[in-house]
């Protein structure tokens, strides 16, 4: 036996949990016609077979019609969910795992054109800021029906099997009841928190009164919505301690903050650069007061912090959800002592973001997540050992080399600069994004360990490549910033790039054109503006900054908009000249034939970057393929079997930015696809 806290079993009611690593409930995205189907099937028990204790399925699972999802979550409403749910339950048990699933109404926390295009409900008129739907105020049959849509959806989870179910009540219907800001009735379901909180309690007695009282039943709450006039945290204690005296639930989850707003959200499910478990003392508080079984998930990345969470007493589940994207075996590798081994969360949120923007949920930096059935997370061995040469040691070239490493060939990589990283290097000399460091650390040191070559401060050229012998070349070389994109004055700006590195030095009135709309645009600004300049962002789009997505851009915007920076939207940079020693930057608009001009001292470009595929187009008439990619095998992955050119000594594949300016999950992606068949 062990004596790691974090692998001693834990009994919940009747039900022994094996360990005390849990996935709380999160919703993925992956239903299928609302239904966990196959590919949701395939994400729980992947993780179950690794060894965690307990999976929660289906962040808000949707109990009723006028709970539409705003993302693609389980339809809990439906009768059908029952079979599919049954299939995800057993296989899960069949790897000693519990599973449990969330059950939700949002109330204002959705839309009315979502679905069946019914009335948004809530017990107050407000709208919520990030859904922006205004509620229909509920009536006394709006709690009726919802109170028994909570029942069925209950009853129908139990048929299918499940270890228990959890309320989810910070900031959807449930919560909404409990705050003052968020609370307009008049009709003894407003005032006093015993009032507030009645709503809540009918519906835990409808549960209990259809599903018994052995069925394990549990609550994800708010106990401090940090919000002036909302719910503080003496409140928030004492309707732990009304929850726990009620004798309805079995166990509490507990948040801290809001999730009405973007910032909101991102305070209460933290990003990188953010504080690790910035709530787990609060849930630690909740816990000693309630004695009560306290569960606990927010920016809990790594082992140690997840120990001590145990050790100390602060909770007695941990949750580690995001870290189980980024690895979902991560327990098996603590049961074998091989923590080093874990591939690491590095809190970039892409999972999070890509939902809220209608995706569903992949990792950033591990591509089998959500894919587990077309990209296994295990890599086979190949049946014969090659000699694979890889040119380019960021993130598509490192996952390409431990890819190969894995499979069992003899893996040399070339690489220009003196360590491996790529455009990652440039983006973790930003404090909030060092983070990211750790893509390609964790691939450099499994890449060592396999035995790869690194050739560093090589430019590689054609013959170093070919003195190899290589069967396979994989040219992931990446890009250049590209910045030749006006009529007049290209030779007058700088590159994004050029600010980051710091090669460049900021001036102090600074116009930033972002035509990329990604991170390295935000950043230039926060340096620059750091620095006390002025900035002005413009961008041709409707918004700015679109590909770095809601949750990312908040502490961007926390930062820049203490500071005198301006953001222009609709507007793009059409000439730069030069005017004494100052520059006039002249703005146009795709929307007619209108222009501006801007009077500054420095304009920074960002408009992604060119391939750096000199050496690909160098090799490609020496190469078996001809560079040629067979698309329908790539996505099938089926293996690459084109042959165009049958003297070709080897086949030539290129990957990543190489190929054109994409992003770090396509890039590795990449390698991925391609060298797992070779």
């Amino acid at each position: 036996m062990s004596n790691d806290p974090l692998l001693q079993p834990y009994q919940l009611k009747h039900l022994t949990l094996r360990n005390r690593i849990m996935i709380t409930s999160h919703e993925p995205a992956y239903p299928e016609d609302g239904m966990p189907k196959e590919r949701y099937r395939a994400y729980h028990v992947e993780r179950a077979k690794a060894g965690v204790a307990l999976t929660m399925t289906a962040g808000s699972a949707s109990i009723s019609r006028d709970s539409p999802p705003v993302f693609n979550n389980i339809l809990a409403w439906k009768d059908e969910v029952v079979g599919w749910m049954k299939q995800m339950v057993d296989e899960c048990h069949d790897h000693g795992a519990a599973v449990m699933i969330q059950l939700s109404h949002l109330g204002r926390r959705t839309r009315w054109d979502k679905g069946d295009w019914l009335p948004v409900i809530a017990p107050g008129y407000d709208r919520e800021p990030a859904h922006r739907a205004f509620p229909k105020l509920m009536e006394e049959w709006d709690r009726t029906r919802v109170i028994r849509d909570f029942a069925d959806a209950a009853e129908r989870m139990k048929a299918a099997g499940v270890d228990g179910i959890e309320l989810e009540a910070y900031g959807h219907l449930l919560e909404q009841f409990w705050s003052p800001l968020t609370n307009d009735l008049e009709d003894g379901y407003n005032g006093s928190i015993e009032n507030r909180l009645r709503f809540t309690l009918e519906v835990l007695q409808a549960i209990r009164d259809r599903c018994g009282e052995d069925f394990i039943v549990g609550l994800r709450y708010t106990g401090d919505q940090v919000m002036e006039g909302g719910m503080g945290k003496d409140e928030g204690l004492k309707v732990s301690q009304m929850l726990k005296a009620s004798g309805l639930v079995d166990f509490l989850n507990v948040v801290r903050g809001q999730i009405a707003t973007d910032p909101g959200l991102t305070d209460l499910i933290p990003i990188q650069g953010m504080r690790n478990a910035p709530h787990l003392d609060f849930a630690g508080e909740i816990r000693a007061a309630t004695n009560f079984p306290t569960f606990h998930a927010a920016k809990i990345p790594d082992v140690a912090t997840a120990r001590h969470a145990i050790a100390s007493g602060k909770l007695d589940m941990v949750g580690m959800t995001r870290a189980h994207m980024a690895d979902p075996h991560l327990v098996r590798k603590v049961i074998e002592g091989r923590e080093d081994d874990i591939r690491p969360c590095v809190g970039a949120n892409y999972c999070l973001d890509r939902i809220y923007q209608g995706g569903m949920a992949l990792c950033l930096h591990n591509p089998s997540t959500g894919r587990e059935i077309e990209q296994p997370h295990a890599i086979a061995k190949a049946p014969a050992k090659k000699q694979i040469t890889i040119v380019g040691a960021g993130p598509a070239g490192m996952e390409a080399a431990r890819v190969a490493a894995e499979r069992g060939h003899n893996v040399t990589v070339f690489e220009a600069a003196d360590q491996p990283g790529g455009q990652i290097r440039l983006t973790a000399l930003q404090e909030r994004r060092r983070e990211m460091s750790s893509i390609i650390a964790w691939r450099f040191d499994q890449a060592t360990k396999l035995g790869v070559t690194f050739n560093f401060n090589t430019f590689a050229e054609a013959q170093d490549v070919l003195a190899t012998n290589p069967d396979e070349v994989i040219i992931a070389t990446g890009g250049l910033p590209y910045t030749d994109i006006l009529r007049e004055g290209n030779d007058l700006v700088v590159s994004s790039w050029d600010i980051l590195s710091g090669d460049v030095k900021p001036g102090s009135n600074v116009l930033i054109f972002d035509d990329a709309g990604d991170h390295a645009g935000l950043m230039a600004a926060d340096v620059i503006s750091a620095t006390g300049a002025k900035v002005e962002i413009v961008t041709p789009d409707r918004s700015f900054a679109p590909e770095v997505m809601a949750m990312n851009l908040v502490p961007y915007m926390r930062a820049l908009q203490g500071r005198d920076t301006t953001f222009t939207v609709t507007w793009r940079l059409m000439d730069v000249r030069k005017d004494g020693n100052q520059l006039t930057a002249v703005l146009g608009s795709d929307y007619g034939a209108v222009s501006r001009e801007r009077q500054v001292d420095q304009v920074v470009v960002n408009y992604g970057t060119r391939p750096l595929d000199d050496l690909y187009f160098d090799l490609k008439s020496q190469s078996s393929n001809l560079g040629e990619v067979d698309y329908d095998a790539l996505s099938t992955g089926t293996g690459q079997e084109v042959v165009r050119n049958p003297d070709g000594a080897f086949r030539l594949f290129r990957i990543g930015d190489a190929i054109s300016a994409r992003n770090t999950h396509a890039a590795i992606y990449d390698a991925l696809r391609i060298v797992r068949d070779l």
